[in-house]
């Protein structure tokens, strides 16, 4: 798909949301709705403007815990899930105690977190990546297990060895679906880091969101919410630019002869 056609297919979704807007700004200013209760977006971007020099710092430290969580979480979850995928030992001792860890809220984990590493930043690292890396473990042991045995049968059938054939072959296959776990993680890695912080942190958006409630300054509130959207935003474009470079167009997997 070319440049122009891929802006093309995003102008629907920016119509949407400035038609959106426009509705959330005439709402506002024709029902006189208070803006403790609901502030118009003129009021909000007014908002980020003026208190961007404390919100700008605080939004590094949350981009910085989510990034760094980000990253170990996706070189754990591809570790763990190929652990599960080569041992069946392995898969039924920790996959059932992996999944259940996922089912645990932040909120009665994060006091844990506190107790064991205080307010320090790399308390917050340690959440996310926690956190986030099941969706990865999980798609990496799904993509493995759909890789068709011949891709394996013909590497070991020429020499390579079963660990050579799961590295540069089932894996390379199964990238497309590990991908899809790394943006489901990618996708709330911020929000994530904004939450822990928020039940105890020195700085990050948690805080200066907490602050924010504290003060009833609403627009201050969408402000901290629309920078966290922003951020996950800007780190999905860079894990499908990854993908991309990585792997090449989604097309490139098509088979020449699935239609034949």
């Amino acid at each position: 798909m070319s440049f122009a056609k891929r802006l093309a297919s995003h102008v629907p979704t920016l119509i949407a949301v400035v038609a959106l807007l426009a509705i959330w700004e005439a709402w506002v200013r024709i029902g006189h709705v208070p803006s403790t209760m609901i502030p118009a977006p003129s009021e909000i971007a007014q908002a980020t403007v003026e208190v961007w020099p404390t919100l700008g710092p605080a939004a590094a430290v949350t981009t910085y815990e989510g990034v760094v969580g980000f990253l170990f979480a996706v070189l754990l979850g591809i570790l763990i899930g190929i652990g599960l995928y080569c041992s069946r030992t392995f898969n039924a001792a920790f996959y059932p105690l992996l999944a259940a860890a996922q089912t645990m809220p932040l909120i009665s984990i994060a006091p844990l977190f506190l107790i064991w590493f205080g307010f320090e930043t790399y308390g917050k690292i340690v959440i996310t990546a926690v956190f986030g890396l099941f969706p990865v473990a999980v798609q990496t042991v799904r993509g493995l297990e759909a890789v068709p045995e011949f891709y394996s049968d013909v590497a070991l059938t020429c020499g390579a060895t079963r660990a050579w054939t799961l590295w540069h072959v089932k894996l390379r296959v199964a990238a497309r679906q590990i991908y899809g776990g790394i943006r489901v993680t990618a996708a709330y890695i911020f929000a994530t880091a904004s939450t822990a912080e928020y039940l105890g942190a020195r700085r990050g958006l948690g805080i200066w969101l907490q602050a924010a409630y504290n003060s009833f300054r609403t627009p201050l509130i969408f402000s901290a919410t629309f920078t966290i959207i922003a951020m996950t935003c800007l780190l999905l474009i860079a894990v499908n630019l990854s993908e991309r470079l990585l792997l090449g167009p989604v097309g490139e997997d098509a088979d020449p002869d699935a239609d034949q």
